[in-house]
């Protein structure tokens, strides 16, 4: 989920920088960093971690992303109370300069990388793929995970040539699955595999599927397409 909204300069669209009497346009490496020392004390303060920061074109304008996290998540309240916060900051800041900016405050998607204690913590219960750092990988799902280390309930992997599928992971809960502790140290960047949601008759069938009606008849709502909530000064 994010909300993108337009920074002051970018409406502004002041044209101090046409004539060369404006601060130069900051490289994109110094820029990040800049924001990054502007931004995480006022997301930390709000209970939450600064995931990632990045400068790109878009257009005329620049797009300023920020991506942030919490322990409970981060809801749509959450992200407009930042991106406010934010959008303050920069525009009491000249870390932009006078170049129009656009601004996205949002949290990590599902191909977000886990590298760190908390996004190991935060993937307790999902299914994740991981690198060894002695060479292969693993597939299981995540049981537990601190500061040290992460434990996972690891798949059997098939042996070669028995069968379609051969070589590749059983999958978590088949025979043969057992709980392993790894060091931080020994795990690459690890990344959450996508589920799919019980068909009817297995457990939390139907009634936790997104396509199905709502009580009282109705349209389903084809998965994918949840109403999306965007915020009026988003650009065309």
């Amino acid at each position: 989920m994010s909300v993108e909204s337009r920074g002051g300069r970018a409406q502004g669209g002041r044209a101090r920088g046409a004539r060369g009497d404006a601060p130069a346009r900051p490289a994109r490496d110094a820029a990040i960093a800049e924001l990054t020392a502007l931004l995480a004390p006022a997301v930390d303060a709000a209970g939450f971690d600064l995931e990632e920061v990045d400068v790109r074109p878009a257009g005329r304008r620049r797009l300023v992303k920020i991506v942030v996290d919490g322990d409970g998540g981060v809801g749509l309240d959450d992200i407009a109370r930042l991106s406010e916060t934010a959008s303050g900051l920069l525009d009491g800041s000249d870390v932009m300069g006078a170049s129009p900016y656009v601004l996205e405050v949002t949290s990590p998607g599902v191909d977000r990388p886990l590298t760190e204690p908390r996004h190991w913590r935060r993937a307790v219960g999902r299914l994740v793929v991981v690198p060894l750092a002695e060479g292969g990988q693993v597939e299981g799902r995540v049981v537990a995970a601190d500061d040290e280390a992460v434990e996972i309930d690891v798949a059997p992997v098939r042996a070669k040539g028995s069968g379609k599928g051969g070589g590749k992971s059983a999958g978590p809960g088949s025979p043969g699955t057992r709980r392993r502790r790894f060091g931080l140290d020994e795990l690459g960047r690890g990344r959450v595999q996508v589920e799919f949601k019980p068909l009817s008759g297995e457990p939390g069938g139907p009634s936790s599927r997104e396509d199905t009606p709502p009580e009282g008849g109705g349209s389903p709502v084809p998965p994918g397409e949840a109403e999306e909530t965007r915020s009026p000064a988003e650009p065309d």
